[in-house]
Parts: structure tokens; C-alpha cells; sequence
């Protein structure tokens, strides 16, 4: 059986190396338009801020070690046409110009995502960059180090993550956001007003609640970033808006979001019985709101990817879905969420309460005891849980990753409330945070009621 894989990077990767350790009689056969696999573009800001000294350090496959496993590895290949019909590829040799064509049984789409370019003036001028992949992250890394005002545009995870790198490094630094708050996917308000005094405080100017309209320059390098509330003066521009399924191949051919994200079943399997699909080039069954939606993460794709190659030949291992879980460390503040936030349920169609504790995260007896700030998000008819976020100096990070399998198994509320947590004095306190949340939530309940 001839097996096409279109991209490999997060969900690529997976699905070969899975595919080549169950299946030796698969002819497989990648196509990808870089030199290289496996770039863990989270890691950018790791490599921007020192703490990661080698890019290189970022891949954890490479060429060789899949063609080892025994795939046809067609690097600086760039697919231009898949006729899903007659099952054939057509694509370019990027080194030599030759056009090759190609067929298949079995085609996997992994071919991720990119970068939102918002087609702006002045979008052309040197010194606006990407914040993608490797050489994205060489880039910036050059750049970076003449530059002495670097505007940030797009407050999300990365935004933040090089704000804080570039900071480290005395640059001047301006973040800017059309939202009114940074973060605002995957945090509620008093989360991040906590992170935005924090980047206030370091010199960091917040400019929220606007919306870019172009960028101005002089002999070609971009000296403006103006808004529609000012201009601000910039040696360097990182773009990090947002990303968009690179799907365009299969456009018309098979179901699809309105924004291009492939939709899959339980096992990965498109609308076309003969085409996959995983990772960022797809939706997902998002479960806190028993819908798809297009939540891009490495941790999705790598699952995704997997099961691919647990189920090209039968469906053998469904899919569970995802709580879109993410964390993040910011300075000191170790940040993470798991479903929805409050202020994005409505959106979901879903009426939602909350609670939030905010206490010392053990005894206060003991040497230190740094506070944590930690809120659940549930249904107000079933109290079905649906998100939760946690703040703190301590790592506590890890209860995301317990209330993302709470809310995949469509705990409620008072279930969480009772579950069997240890107690040590290091650690925590008698009544576990998360029992202690889901207590008060109850509490408030009762309030409500009399």
C-alpha cells in the first residue's frame, strides 16, 4: 500500500514514526517543504531569551531518523495538487525545479498551519518577521540583537513569551493587541490583570484595545507601527496574530470549517475514506463544548498523528477529543488553563458560573506558603465542569492536567469536590485545592438558593 504523508512536523512525525513501527510493508513516501522535521516552534522563546543556547536542540526527530524507520523522505518538496479523486500528487523539487508526480492509497494530510500575515501597507518592509519555525527563530535571533525597540504584535502565548525575552535582553518593548486584555483566549480577567502589571512593571508598554493599520518605513526597513489609536516608533516587528489550517490543497475536495480547518472523525478519517488528517491543518472535538473547533497545539497533533497510525488500515483507537489544556511560564508566575473561560463560553452557547479560590497553596506553618489563585468554570444547569485556570510562584500547574481528564469525563461540580487527593504538609493542604474549589462552588450554589 503506497501511503503519501503532506507535511511533517508535529503531527507528520507522529503519525510516521507510528505508521513505520506496526506496518513494515507500508510504501511511505513524505513530502515537506523545509529541510528539516519535528521543529518545536514553542521553543522559539526559549531560544530567543538564552535559556534554549542551540535552536538545533528544538527538533526532536530529524530526516534521517525517519528514513532510518524506513519512510521516503522528500524534503524542499513542495506539494502544488492533490486530485483526491484519482488519488495523484503532483509537486516541486524546491532544490532542483523538477516537477514530480506521485500516487497513492492512503493520503495523510499533516500539513499544520501558518501564520496569519494581515495584508496591511507597508506589510512588505524588511525588519517585519514571522514566529513560526527554525528559520523564523534564526531570524529573529540576528535581528533582534541590533534592534533596540521591538513591537510585539499578537498577545497570545508566543507574543508573550518573546515580550518577556526580548525585555530580558534591555530591548524596549511594545505589545500590541486589538483585545482589550493579552491572553484573553485562555485566561479571565483577574488572571490577567495579575500578568499585565507584572510586564507593566518591567517597562513593558502595553498597548491593548487597538488595532494595527500599517506599517511605515525608510529605505526600506520598518521605523512605524501605527494604529488606530497611535504610531509607534519600532527597529523590529514580530507578527504573532494567530495561525490558519494550511489546507488550501484540498479545498473542495473534502469537509471542511469555514476557516479551511479539516474536520475528522473518531479516527481520523476526513469525509474521503482514502484521506487522514491530524494536527494543526484540522479541527477537533473540543469537549467542554461537544463541538469542533480550530485550537492548533503540539500536544493535539502529536495524539492526532499517532492515531493515524493506529487506525490507517481499521479504526482501532477512537479519539478522545481535547480541553485545548496549555500552560505557561511568565517570569515567576506559573500560568496554565484547561476548556473554556468564562467569557468565552456564551460564545459556545453555554451558560456558565464560576468560583475562584485564592489561598496559600499549603499550611501556612510551614517556611513559605506562596499563594495561588485557581478557577473553576462550570455549566449552570448540570454543573458539568468546563475550564479551569491557576495562577502562582509555585508550579501547580500539574492540577490543569487533572481537571483536563475531569472535564473529559464529564465531571461534575460535586464529583469534584469529593475526589481522593493526598494530603502532605510539603505539598498541599488537607482539603485539596481542587476539592477545595469545587466546595466553595457548592457553597455559592447553596447561598444562591436561600
Amino acid at each position: 500500500m503506497k501511503v503519501a504523508v503532506i507535511g511533517c512536523t508535529h503531527a507528520g512525525t507522529a503519525a510516521v514514526k507510528e505508521l513505520t513501527s506496526q506496518h513494515e510493508q507500508l510504501d511511505i513516501t513524505v513530502y515537506e517543504r523545509n529541510d528539516n522535521v519535528s521543529f518545536l516552534s514553542c521553543g522559539i522563546a526559549l531560544h530567543v531569551g538564552g535559556v534554549v543556547e542551540h535552536a538545533e536542540s528544538l527538533f526532536y526527530s530529524s530526516p534521517d531518523e525517519l528514513a532510518e524507520l524506513g519512510a521516503n523522505m522528500r524534503l524542499k518538496h513542495d506539494v502544488l495538487e492533490i486530485d483526491s479523486t484519482n488519488q495523484t500528487i503532483v509537486a516541486k523539487n524546491l532544490v532542483t525545479g523538477e516537477t514530480v508526480y506521485d500516487t497513492y492509497d492512503k493520503l495523510i494530510m499533516t500539513t499544520g498551519s501558518w501564520p496569519i500575515i494581515p495584508m496591511l501597507p507597508g506589510i512588505e518592509l524588511n525588519q517585519i518577521e514571522l514566529c513560526k519555525n527554525y528559520h523564523h527563530a534564526q531570524t529573529i535571533i540576528k535581528k533582534a540583537t541590533d534592534a533596540e525597540r521591538i513591537t510585539v504584535v499578537g498577545a497570545g502565548y508566543i507574543g508573550a513569551e518573546l515580550v518577556e525575552a526580548f525585555e530580558a535582553y534591555g530591548k524596549e518593548v511594545t505589545f500590541i493587541d486589538s483585545a482589550d486584555r493579552i491572553l484573553n483566549k485562555y485566561l479571565d480577567r483577574s488572571f490577567t490583570d495579575i500578568i499585565e502589571q507584572e510586564l507593566t512593571d518591567r517597562g513593558i508598554r502595553l498597548e491593548l484595545n487597538q488595532t494595527v493599520q500599517s506599517f511605515t518605513g525608510v529605505d526600506g526597513n520598518v521605523t512605524q507601527v501605527v494604529t488606530d489609536k497611535g504610531t509607534f516608533e519600532t527597529d523590529l516587528v514580530i507578527l504573532c496574530v494567530g495561525f490558519r489550517p494550511s489546507t488550501e490543497l484540498l479545498k473542495g475536495q473534502i469537509d471542511m470549517l469555514p476557516n479551511g480547518a479539516i474536520i475528522v472523525d473518531d479516527y481520523m478519517r476526513t469525509s474521503n475514506p482514502n484521506i487522514f488528517a491530524a494536527g494543526d491543518s484540522c479541527a477537533v472535538y473540543y469537549n467542554p463544548a461537544r463541538t469542533h473547533a480550530y485550537i492548533p497545539l503540539a500536544t493535539n497533533a502529536v495524539r492526532m498523528g499517532t492515531l493515524v497510525g493506529k487506525n490507517l488500515l481499521a479504526p482501532t483507537i477512537r479519539y478522545q477529543g481535547t480541553q485545548g489544556t496549555s500552560g505557561l511560564r511568565l517570569y515567576d508566575l506559573n500560568i496554565a488553563s484547561t476548556g473554556l473561560t468564562e467569557d468565552a463560553a456564551p460564545f459556545f452557547g453555554l451558560e456558565v458560573a464560576s468560583t475562584t479560590v485564592q489561598d496559600a497553596y499549603r499550611p501556612e506553618f510551614m517556611p513559605t506558603a506562596e499563594n495561588v489563585q485557581l478557577k473553576l468554570v462550570y455549566e449552570t444547569t448540570t454543573h458539568r465542569l468546563v475550564g479551569a485556570q491557576i495562577i502562582s510562584k509555585v508550579d501547580l500547574t500539574q492540577a490543569m492536567n487533572t481537571l483536563s481528564v475531569a472535564i473529559q469525563n464529564d465531571m461534575t461540580l460535586e464529583e469534584l469536590a469529593f475526589v481522593d487527593f493526598f494530603f502532605q504538609p510539603h505539598y498541599n493542604k488537607p482539603w485539596n485545592l481542587l476539592n477545595q474549589a469545587a466546595l466553595q462552588g457548592m457553597n455559592e450554589l447553596t447561598s444562591e438558593r436561600v
